[in-house]
């Protein structure tokens, strides 16, 4: 157990032997997995920049962390939104990690021209050959979890979100 959890986990020991919706509830089960209250699952995978990027580089920051296509109406709809949020809270701790299932796209080109069209600056990475969105149960997309700075998930959202949205989950998180 490390040090930044020993009191969260105290706290919460009655909760962890408890069944699933009372761990829901508890701010970290210290449980990998996907479901509220659990540590996201650790990836790394190459952004449309060629960088590589880590979701564990990301501690200390809330992240929505989006899985997408461009051939998907509801991504696209969701896509200025996302943006304009993340312009508007990127120097508030915030950052948008956008994975792009890209094992689906129609071809190499999709995901570039896309993001170029849309003028989207946040990260966006490459899900080549859909593992992440399978650990993750993306199957419907657009797919976002809410990730708190200690990089336990906070929310899930199935289809596209709003602006509003989005402030609604980001605020109920910091």
């Amino acid at each position: 157990m490390s040090k930044s959890n020993a009191s969260i986990n105290s706290q919460h020991e009655v909760g962890k032997v408890k069944s699933k919706s009372v761990l829901s509830t508890s701010l970290d089960s210290g449980k990998i997995g996907t479901n509220k209250g659990e540590i996201a699952p650790d990836f790394e995978l190459r952004s449309i920049t060629g960088d590589n990027i880590q979701l564990s580089d990301l501690r200390g920051k809330t992240v929505i962390l989006n899985f997408w296509a461009t051939w998907c109406p509801p991504c696209r709809a969701e896509m200025p939104e996302m943006q304009k949020f993340y312009e508007n809270n990127k120097n508030n701790n915030v950052e948008i990690l956008a994975v792009n299932l890209t094992n689906s796209e129609r071809g190499p080109d999709a995901v570039n021209d896309f993001v170029e069209a849309k003028g989207i600056t946040f990260k966006v990475v490459l899900d080549e050959q859909g593992e992440i969105g399978n650990l993750y149960g993306a199957i419907t997309i657009p797919t976002s979890y809410i990730i708190d700075k200690n990089g336990v998930i906070r929310d899930k959202y199935i289809g596209p979100m709003s602006y509003e949205t989005m402030d609604r989950m980001i605020s109920g998180v910091q």
